[in-house]
């Protein structure tokens, strides 16, 4: 009996990858993981100019002590648009990832660190409603932080690859 489902199963695995080969929606799944990146770190590198982002990074920087040092350092405004010029700049290079292995090597790189320390800010601030009984009930900020996690691992995967890709380029040469 298990061994006619496996064989149905087996049968139905090999007619979907002739119908959509794995490579393709391996191929595609990457575009669309590094659009996932690239898009929140472009618009909101953008919205990084805007008082409105400066308002909304106020109580994450400040009651963040690794980032803290930001604001006496920078002022607020420019803070905030080192920050956003940074992911415009990680944008950029994760834009060129595809065609270029030293560009994936240093975009995954940074958004790899932005996105470590954007993760971390949920080590420093409530991210639960606590009214409600804390954990699992994300609040607003934990909202806002969690969906960093995947941005993380995607900026990883870009990392390695790239790093892969860069060292058979070296070696081939």
């Amino acid at each position: 009996m298990t061994q006619n489902i496996t064989s149905v199963a087996d049968r139905a695995i090999t007619g979907l990858d002739r119908i959509a080969p794995a490579a393709t929606i391996t191929k595609v799944g990457r575009g669309i993981a590094l659009a996932g990146v690239v898009l929140p770190l472009l618009l909101i590198g953008l919205l990084k100019f805007t008082q409105v982002e400066v308002d909304a990074l106020k109580p994450l920087i400040t009651n963040t002590p690794w980032l803290s040092w930001l604001y006496p350092a920078f002022g607020e405004v420019g803070a905030t648009a080192l920050l956003g010029t940074a992911e415009i700049f990680t944008a950029i290079l994760l834009i060129a990832s595809p065609w270029s292995a030293r560009a994936g090597i240093l975009g995954g790189a940074i958004g790899s660190l932005t996105f470590l320390t954007t993760v971390s800010v949920m080590l420093a601030l409530p991210i639960f409603y606590a009214e409600i009984g804390g954990f699992p009930w994300l609040n607003p900020v934990g909202q806002f932080l969690l969906k960093d996690v995947s941005l993380l691992g995607v900026s990883i995967v870009i990392f390695g690859e790239s790093l892969t890709r860069a060292k058979a380029q070296i070696s081939r040469a």
